[in-house]
């Protein structure tokens, strides 16, 4: 199973974070060896520009994510995704 994560990295989001989100994200797929069951990959606007994080897609989910956020939202979200 692989997962696809986007990342926004629009103007929007790069302002709340985006870069951080990004290079703690595969900071965490890389130490976990995860490189073969997450694609990650940036995107430019996600059209949810109001949204208070940086919007994350995952597979289709969408959800959006602070970079104090990132480690948690990893455990929580993607972890778990695997795990099914």
């Amino acid at each position: 199973m692989m997962l696809k994560v986007k990342i926004c990295i629009g103007s929007a989001c790069h302002l709340k974070g985006s870069r951080q989100v990004v290079e703690q994200m595969q900071y965490l797929i890389d130490t976990n060896n995860l490189k073969d069951k997450i694609d990650l990959s940036g995107e430019f606007c996600m059209n949810k520009c109001t949204n208070e994080g940086v919007n994350v897609l995952v597979d289709d989910e969408h959800f959006c994510v602070k970079p104090e956020q990132v480690k948690q939202f990893f455990t929580d979200v993607l972890l778990k995704k695997l795990e099914k």
